[in-house]
């Protein structure tokens, strides 16, 4: 597919800062604490947060998982206690009921925040405690004034300044994947003559990777604009590409890395050539149904650009407007190069002017929130939970059809029901 003459990434910007609906940081511990395997992630926070964290978990109650958290009391609140106090008591009757937590994330939340509870220094200083064991790192999941994908990306931040130095020329994936989708990005690389390739974040403590001059870094997720300044601060040089989204865009992902090794472009279509075709495949049968129709994205999880490449150039949509929580040039710009002309790239929200547009412009599907998607599909729009896009596999070849169905599946919903509606009248 052909690059557009003229792409997006000069189009004048739509920000809006005004009342948003967005989800909580805090859900980004629920795939966090799955992909590292060894790792605790204690939330400082509310029964409320409790309450959030255990139902987007669906956590049985005979599991033990890899998260909780350590109630602030009203007490806490008023300031009646010395809530550090209490977290170290806590933090040291965890650790000795789970020896195998190698690295304890003290996740700030509202409370906490509120209350001005400073824990990066009682990481700091349960570090030290706790040492060598268990190195305690801290970052916020706090839902004020983010979106809940900055809380991997507040998590990766802080993981950096704690990674070992090194001078060896390696190759960093940056990104929580699931492990099915990290092996096979992995085995393309190995095919390719890439390596040696670490992981951020690694599956395992020891396997923490090391960073320094000599160090490239690729991200597979579009929200890591915090880690990705901190890699490059202390020293990383970041790999500028599309994100491996679609057919397309895992093709151009890895050309980009391929690149940087002195790999030929031909030798990335070559091995890549099987791949690629059962790809195309897939997403050519999901295409079939989103082919001409018109898609409105609501900013919520920073995925909006790179989704919204993918639909117009390889599933014929058509955007009208490209909202995103924030917009960060170094990563979204060839991502913006390869979106033709015509959507409205808007940054922020103001909720309640962007309904207007929704409706003013009745797109054929909305990708939005929880919150509204109801609302929109009771006056006749369908819609696309945004949130399902995060925890669902989307990444590299192997996933392209699956990402191009979850578009498709709404639209055949709908057609779907609007056939039925006839004989449903007629029954009554």
């Amino acid at each position: 597919m052909t690059t557009p003459t003229t792409g997006c990434r000069n189009t004048p910007v739509l920000r809006e800062r005004g009342q948003r609906e967005v989800f909580c940081g805090l859900t980004g511990i629920i795939w966090l604490h799955r992909k590292m395997q060894d790792a605790f992630f204690l939330v400082v926070g509310s029964r409320t947060c409790a309450h959030l964290l255990q139902s987007a978990a669906g956590v049985m109650i005979f599991a033990e998982p890899r998260f909780g958290t350590a109630i602030l009391e009203e007490k806490d609140l008023a300031g009646m206690a010395d809530a550090h106090a209490e977290l170290d008591r806590e933090v040291a009757r965890l650790l000795a009921r789970r020896p195998d937590i190698r690295q304890l994330f003290l996740v700030g939340s509202c409370p906490s925040e509120v209350i001005k509870l400073d824990l990066s220094k009682a990481a700091e200083r349960l570090s030290a405690e706790h040492a060598p064991h268990v190195r305690v790192l801290n970052y916020s999941g706090s839902g004020i004034e983010t979106t809940f994908t900055e809380g991997e990306d507040a998590c990766l931040a802080a993981m950096v300044p704690a990674l070992a130095a090194t001078e060896a020329r390696e190759l960093l994936l940056v990104g929580a994947l699931p492990d099915v989708v990290e092996d096979q990005a992995l085995d393309l690389l190995a095919r390719l003559g890439i390596g040696p390739v670490r992981c951020l974040p690694a599956r395992r403590a020891d396997d923490a990777p090391a960073i320094g001059p000599n160090t490239v870094f690729a991200l597979t997720q579009p929200f890591l604009g915090a880690t990705h300044d901190a890699l490059t601060r202390h020293g990383a040089r970041p790999i500028e590409a599309p994100f491996p989204f679609g057919a397309e865009g895992t093709t151009l992902w890895l050309k980009a890395v391929a690149a940087e090794f002195g790999i030929a472009p031909e030798r990335v279509d070559e091995v890549t050539a099987a791949p690629r075709a059962r790809a195309e495949k897939a997403i050519a049968a999901a295409a079939q149904t989103l082919r001409g129709k018109r898609i409105f994205f609501m900013p919520d999880s920073q995925l909006e650009i790179p989704l919204a490449r993918f639909l117009t150039r390889e599933c014929g949509m058509e955007a009208v407007e490209i909202g995103t929580p924030w917009l960060h040039g170094p990563i979204h710009g060839p991502e913006l190069d390869l979106i033709a002309q015509g959507p409205v790239i808007s940054e922020g929200q103001d909720v309640d002017l962007q309904l207007d547009r929704v409706r003013a412009a009745r797109p054929d599907l909305t990708v939005c929130g929880l919150g509204l998607a109801n609302p929109l599909e009771a006056e006749g729009l369908a819609t696309k939970w945004a949130i399902e896009l995060v925890f669902t596999p989307v990444h590299f070849y192997e996933q392209a059809g699956d990402l191009a169905a979850l578009f498709a599946r709404p639209l055949r919903r709908r057609a779907a029901l609007s056939g039925l509606a006839p004989h449903l009248e007629a029954a009554e």
